[in-house]
């Protein structure tokens, strides 16, 4: 289900006077999986900005190499 079928999926109740959001957890995955994919493609059209920016050169628009980078995620 994608993030937008999960947010109109959502149900609400009323209790002590509080509005509450209600959703199953498989929609509450979508949704946040949907919110990361977001986050995702925001990053990456920064990325990409930037290397507009610098004419296509990636180490002035701050890229690094995999090489230097790769044991940071592990």
């Amino acid at each position: 289900m994608a993030g937008l079928e999960a947010l109109q999926a959502v149900q609400f109740v009323t209790r002590k006077g509080k509005r509450f959001a209600v959703l199953s957890a498989e929609d509450w995955e979508a949704l946040i999986e949907w919110l990361e994919i977001l986050e995702d493609a925001q990053i990456a059209r920064e990325a990409f900005a930037e290397l507009k920016a610098a004419k296509g050169n990636r180490v002035r628009a701050g890229w690094r190499k995999w090489d230097e980078v790769e044991s940071e995620l592990a």
